[in-house]
Order: C-alpha cells, then structure tokens, then sequence
C-alpha cells in the first residue's frame, strides 16, 4: 500500500510540475509576441511621429511622398467591431436562450448543430460567401455601385462571432440554478419574464464574456473583412469601401520594405494594445459582476 500512495504522490507531483510548465509557456508566448512587436513596431512610431501616425488620416505607403496616417484603420476597426456587437450579441443572446429554455428540443438540437457547423467554418468561406452573396445584396438593395464596403463587412463579423456568443451565453444560461427559475414562476411571474427579469441578470457576468469572445473575434479578424470591405484606406463611413487596421497589415506586408514595413509592424503594435485595453476593462467589468 506504501508503494502505490508514494507511486500516486510522485505521479500528481510529475502532473502539477506539467502544469506549471504549460501555464509559464503560454505567458512566455505572451511576453515574446509584445516584446516582439514592441521592437519592431516603435522605431517607425519614432520616425514618423505618434501624432502624424495615430492621427494622421492618410495612408499612401508607397506614394512618392508616402504618408502613414492610420486614424482611417482605427475608426474602421472601432465602427465595424461595434457594429458586429450591436447587432450579433442580442441575435446570439436570443439564441442562446431559445437553446437553453426551449421546449423543442428536436428543433433546439438542430440548431445547436449549425452553430457548431458555423464555428468551424474557416474565415476565407465567410470571405467567399460574403463576396458571392452579401455584396452583390448590399449593391442592389442600396443600388449601390459598389457593394464591397463597411457594412458588408459588418455582416459577416456578425455572422462570424455568433457561434461564440451563442455557445458561451448558452453555457451561462444553464448554469443559472434552477431555483432562481422555479421561484420567479411560483410568484406569478410569466416565463418570458422570468428569463428578462431573473435568468438573465443572473448570468450577466458569462454573457459578458461572450461579448468579450466577439470582440476579439471581430476585430482580429482580417481575410474575410479584406474580401468584403473594398479594401481602401478612406475614413469610414457605412456604405464606403474601408479597411480595417487587421487587413491593411495583410494586405501589405507581402512587399513592404524599409519604412512602410515597419509601419507595418507599428499598426500590428497598436492593435495588440487595442486589443488588449479592451480585455482589461471588460475583465474588469466581468469581475464586478460575479461579486
């Protein structure tokens, strides 16, 4: 018996030490992708300056006098990322609901499959299938000579981050205890009702973490977007052709050199801080929350 507890004691030692190794490779991949970017990023943020830079409003990298204002890439990010959230989180919510307190279960398993289906697509179908689809829609319902703008590629953020915001809201959904349910129903409330009223709030802190999901999704997000958006460098405006600070790195790095390259690396710079300002705070906000 001796043998085999000091045999348990050395193999759950072996696992925490496997553990431990696993969670310090993930925070060292995170160190060496900010100090990489940080290096690489900062000294064309010096060169041009960070006010002409973040400011600026004209990109023209490889105009005679290039010019490396990115303020159109950030507003664009901003308003389409936004727009994505506005309009994919109360369709997901709703989603997630009719999954978890639906009475159909026969439709509800249908649907819990195409949202599984949905998130393993790759984002060059959402690309493809939004360039097939979506802008050839937009141009004709708007009678547009172009249909290849912003909110062509707001809808296909939103169609992307739906399997996120659904699959984790859903989780949250389910895990409110039953009780919570039950009480609201036996005072009188209606079930519409006590899912608004009760449920809901209840799971407010893991329906923030899907918006947290679709953030990050959203805005990370480059092939799709840059086959949708028009791919142009204009201040945004909804019905414009836009590119998003994740395509204007895509789109260019493949024959950048000198300035316009490190430029480059400075826009992947400011979107991994972007990135993760908005982390923070809606961590912040998520920790509120469960106390």
């Amino acid at each position: 018996m001796n043998g085999i507890k000091k045999s348990a004691d050395i193999l759950e030692k072996i696992m925490n030490l496997i553990f431990v190794i696993c969670g310090l490779i993930a925070v060292a991949f995170v160190i060496l992708i900010t100090v990489f970017l940080i290096i690489s990023g900062v000294p064309a943020i010096k060169e041009i300056g960070i006010t002409d830079f973040l400011m600026g409003d004209v990109w023209a990298s490889t105009a005679e006098n290039p010019s490396y204002g990115i303020l159109p890439f950030i507003t664009t990010s901003v308003f389409g990322t936004l727009g994505a959230i506005f309009i994919g989180v109360p369709i997901g919510l709703l989603c997630a609901v009719f999954l978890a307190e639906t009475e159909y279960r026969g439709i509800a398993g249908i649907v819990s499959r195409a949202v599984d289906l949905l998130a393993g697509i790759p984002s060059v179908v959402y690309g493809l299938l939004g360039m097939i689809i979506i802008v050839p829609a937009v141009r004709e319902i708007f009678g547009l000579p172009d249909g290849a703008n912003l909110f062509s590629a707001i809808i296909v953020l939103t169609i992307m981050i739906l399997p996120a915001v659904i699959s984790v809201s859903e989780t949250a959904v389910r895990a409110v205890p039953k009780e919570y349910k039950e009480a609201s129903l036996a005072l009188g409330a209606t079930k519409t009702e006590t899912i608004f009223k009760v449920i809901v709030p209840a799971a407010k802190s893991g329906i923030l973490t899907a918006v947290v999901l679709g953030i990050g999704r959203a805005i990370g997000e480059a092939m799709a977007v840059m086959m949708v958006s028009g791919n142009v460098a204009n201040m945004p405006g909804i019905f414009k052709s836009v590119r998003f600070l994740t395509t204007a790195v895509a789109s260019e790095m493949s024959y950048s050199s000198g300035l316009q390259r490190e430029a480059l690396f400075s826009i992947a710079l400011v979107l991994f801080v972007f990135i993760m300002i908005i982390n923070i705070i809606l961590n912040i906000i998520v920790k509120k929350e469960k106390r």
